[in-house]
């Protein structure tokens, strides 16, 4: 296996992380922020406050994208099985 094709798999694997977490980590950040926003503006630190909201966006869009992540998860892990003969054969 040459260096490149272990650094270009370790790339693919980044971004398809990124791809797939991305939708999660975006919708808690946003919530977030708006829920900081409004803490600072109305001057309650409830700690559930920003946890509770977070913890429900996070399950809905696991809910409503599960099925697409699992996808592109599995998509990238059977190229990843399909590449491993050529890789060893050098």
């Amino acid at each position: 296996m040459e260096p490149t094709q272990a650094i270009g798999i370790g790339r693919e694997a980044i971004w398809t992380v990124v791809y797939v977490a991305g939708p999660i980590l975006l919708t808690a950040l946003t919530l977030g922020l708006l829920i900081g926003v409004l803490q600072a503006a109305t001057s309650i630190q409830e700690m559930t406050l920003s946890f509770i909201p977070k913890l429900a966006s996070v399950v809905a869009v696991l809910l409503l994208l599960g099925d697409w992540q699992l996808l592109v998860l599995s998509e990238f892990f059977l190229m990843v099985f399909e590449r491993i003969p050529e890789l060893f054969s050098q």
